[in-house]
């Protein structure tokens, strides 16, 4: 993971991206503010999700994954938003859930500076996880909405370590 140009800052500004911004990237950015709430220091961070398509724009995240969120403590609130240019200067670390999110955000990135700034979802999920991906749920059942949650679970708590881990 690459740090900003100025190693002193921490990276604070996280923005989690899937296609949609209706299942996964809402979930991870409530699953990641719940973690950041609990380590006692939400003012100190700005956390977003994004879609690269704008196809629902202003929704609520999918029901079901809101009724897995809930049973599980987290309220997804977001409305939906298609990722544009200057997420690229609001934050400092671009998070896709999957190779085809991260791919299209590598092209619409402005800058190879810009560029550097996305990262895989997958470098944070544990090997044990045995997922170098978070899936897609919308097709899938309720299985696929409880693993998308245990990998991002998992994953959110690692990037959480891991940012934190930079800045001692």
């Amino acid at each position: 993971m690459n740090r900003s140009s100025d190693s002193t800052t921490p990276l604070r500004r996280i923005l989690f991206v899937c296609l949609g911004n209706i299942c996964r990237s809402p979930a991870a950015e409530g699953v990641f503010r719940d973690i950041v709430t609990r380590q006692g220091n939400p003012a100190e961070w700005t956390i977003d999700s994004a879609g690269t398509g704008g196809y629902h724009t202003g929704d609520l995240p999918d029901s079901r994954m809101r009724i897995h969120a809930r049973r599980r403590g987290y309220e997804l609130t977001h409305r939906a938003r298609k990722v544009t240019e200057s997420d690229f200067d609001d934050f400092d670390l671009i998070v896709g859930m999957d190779n085809s999110n991260v791919a299209n955000l590598r092209r619409l990135a402005p800058s190879p500076e810009a560029e550097k700034k996305v990262v895989p979802m997958a470098e944070f999920i544990g090997k044990a996880m045995r997922y170098d991906y978070v899936p897609d749920p919308y097709y899938e059942g309720a299985e696929g909405f409880e693993l998308v949650l245990d990998l991002l679970e998992d994953g959110c708590q690692n990037l959480y370590n891991t940012l934190t881990n930079l800045e001692k």
